[in-house]
């Protein structure tokens, strides 16, 4: 029971700790390409005494690595509902906050004008 409650402790120390920094750093916006697109899916399986059955829920953690025109890369966790309107080698302005993304303004392809 210890080492459970450490880890959960340990995490939510973590995150504390990590909102802190992002929240003290300045907000940045950037020029950026969109190099990769990844899913994380996070599984947990639910024990029901009642009915003595089990069921699993899941959880997916999008993320997008952007390059800056340094070429330096970040990897930043993006919401379910904006992934999808984002795609590899998509160029556009990067804003973001420590570890925070804020927004992603895709410029228009030329074949978009």
């Amino acid at each position: 029971f210890a080492l459970v409650a450490g880890v959960i402790l340990t995490v939510i120390v973590r995150a504390v700790v990590q909102g802190a920094k992002n929240r003290a750093s300045p907000v940045l916006a950037v020029e950026a390409v969109i190099v990769a697109k990844r899913s994380e899916t996070h599984s947990s399986m639910h024990n029901n005494m009642q009915d003595d059955m089990h069921s699993d829920s899941h959880a997916n953690t999008y993320y997008a690595t952007f390059e800056v025109e340094s070429g330096d890369r970040m990897e930043l966790a993006i919401s379910n509902e904006e992934i999808g309107l984002l795609a590899e080698g998509d160029r556009g302005k990067l804003t973001f906050q420590g570890t925070k993304y804020i927004s992603f303004v895709r410029e228009p392809h030329r074949r978009d004008l």
